[in-house]
């Protein structure tokens, strides 16, 4: 079974590693050289591929790419890659996409006769590159059994029936997850304003039940010790409260406090924060 890779940067490329450690055959390629030498490294198995056209024959696609457009321009059209797969092959995109998007691959691979699973990851690259992050899988379930091994070798799969319920788990994760950084910002703001012991203030919330969460205990000691050095960047980010909210207006729901938060996001966007950690949303809270 040869298996193609588009994208392996900072959640891609753990997986493609880990296909590779598994002994698999695996073309590489990304738009970066250092990404791809990171990832070829892993194993003889692997292999740079020459262009994308090089990744058409292959009996497993998987792509990892930064944001619904690179997908829709990649995989979608005349010349797109799924028009060109040869049938019964799978294509796995794991990147976290809109769900509308999410439709339009199933379609066009159904039309193929290719078969689609979309699998956005949760956690972070560390945890991808032991293979320890959930993957949100969606799609026919005897595609998803198919893939199974494959996809318990790169990490936890969870199955949740179709495409647009895997993309949703994701984004709506990320939602929450993203609002909770601006409840954390706000809190540790209104701390720093009453002149108070930070670093202590970060040990006794990590403590409380009513304010311990798992973005308080990874980022809360980014705002103590003014180093935002990414886990996670700020653009990104901001790319995915965006994503919720278009999400939340498509299905009526009125989601004020996430609408807040992509205002923090791209405020501290705009100020110049989009490579830093998404902690940095902190920078973009002001006093009155």
């Amino acid at each position: 079974m040869r298996f193609g890779f588009i994208g392996v940067g900072a959640m891609g490329g753990p997986v493609a590693r880990n296909l590779i450690r598994g002994g698999r055959n695996v073309l590489v390629y990304d738009l970066n050289p250092e990404a791809i030498a990171k990832t070829v490294v892993a194993g003889e198995s692997a292999r740079k591929a020459d262009s994308i056209d090089d990744l058409v024959d292959v009996d497993v696609l998987f792509t990892s790419l930064p944001l619904p457009p690179d997908v829709k321009n990649l995989m979608l059209g005349e010349s797109g890659l799924i028009s060109r797969m040869k049938s019964g092959a799978f294509y796995i995109d794991i990147s976290t996409i809109d769900i509308g998007l999410a439709r339009e691959l199933d379609a066009a691979c159904l039309e193929q006769g290719v078969k689609f699973l979309g699998c956005p990851q949760g956690r972070t690259p560390a945890m991808a590159e032991k293979a320890e992050q959930p993957i949100y899988a969606g799609g026919k379930e005897e595609d998803y059994q198919e893939m199974l091994p494959i996809l318990k070798s790169i990490g936890k799969p969870v199955y949740l029936g179709n495409c647009e319920a895997s993309y949703a788990c994701k984004l709506i994760g990320n939602f929450i997850g993203i609002i909770f950084l601006v409840a954390i910002s706000e809190g540790f703001k209104i701390a720093e304003k009453l002149g108070m012991d930070m670093e202590l203030l970060y040990e006794i919330l990590n403590q409380a039940s009513g304010a311990t969460s798992a973005q308080l205990a990874s980022r809360g000691h980014m705002i103590v010790k003014n180093d935002y050095t990414s886990m996670f960047n700020l653009e990104l980010a901001l790319k995915d409260i965006r994503l919720g909210c278009k999400m939340a207006e498509d299905t009526g729901v009125d989601a004020k406090v996430a609408q807040l938060a992509k205002d923090y996001f791209e405020k501290a966007n705009q100020a110049g924060f989009g490579k830093e950690d998404c902690m940095a949303v902190y920078k973009a809270v002001e006093s009155k």
